[in-house]
This record gives C-alpha cells, structure tokens and sequence, in this order.
C-alpha cells in the first residue's frame, strides 16, 4: 500500500504530516508513505490515499472525494497546487478514487499519530 504525504515544511500550520512521517514509518513499516510536492509531476495511480491538513476542521476527517472540499484563500504554491492540482486529475480521469486523510492544524502530534495509526492498522 503507497500513502502520499502532503504538507508544507515552511508554515507550521501546514506541516504536521510531515512532522509526524518518521514515527508514522517506524510504527506502519508496511505502508510505504511517499513525501510529494504538488508543484511537481509525478506518476498518479487511479486510486490512492493522501496525508494533508486540512483548514476548517477539528478532528481528523477521511474525505472520499473532492466535492467536500472548496478553494482555500492562497497562500503559497502548495496551497494552489495541491488542491487545483488534484481537481485537475480528477478531470482528466488520472484520479478514479481517492481518499484524503485530512487532519486538522489544531491536533497534537500524538493524537494525530494514534488516529493515523488506528486507521492504517486497519486497512492493513
């Protein structure tokens, strides 16, 4: 199983995927989770799951598909992207399903780690 890591290392409000990766990796070390950059091209399965935070939310949500969500004010390129990015894929038909793990920018590292790996536990 390959899990896509979102996040923004340069705004702490947008980096809690990333900060929780290792201790993700050391505790799920059968998921293979792969850190991706909006702003660059990479390979799309038909269906995947992806890692972000997620604004406007304060638990941790599992999202099905893109119509829950809506444009976010823009703050940097990987607020653009990652979003308008995904749509676009989608429209293309390079997305058949996904799923997106958001979590809130609120949640402690600890119970954002429990939570994801409550959920992957299970999927495994």
């Amino acid at each position: 199983m390959k899990i896509f890591v979102f996040g923004n290392p340069d705004l702490d409000f947008d980096s809690l995927p990333l900060k929780i990766l290792p201790e993700l990796k050391k505790q799920l070390s059968k998921i293979d989770f792969e850190t991706k950059d909006p702003n660059e091209e990479w390979d799309v399965p038909e269906e995947f799951i992806v890692i972000d935070t997620v604004l406007g939310i304060d638990t941790p949500v599992i999202f099905e598909n893109l119509e829950n969500f809506s444009a976010a004010p823009r703050i940097s390129m990987h607020d653009f992207d990652a979003f308008t990015n995904l749509k676009y894929l989608k429209k293309l038909g390079k997305i058949k399903k996904i799923k997106i793990i958001g979590l809130p920018p609120i949640i402690s590292e600890k119970k954002a780690l429990e939570f994801l790996v409550k959920t992957f536990s299970n999927l495994l």
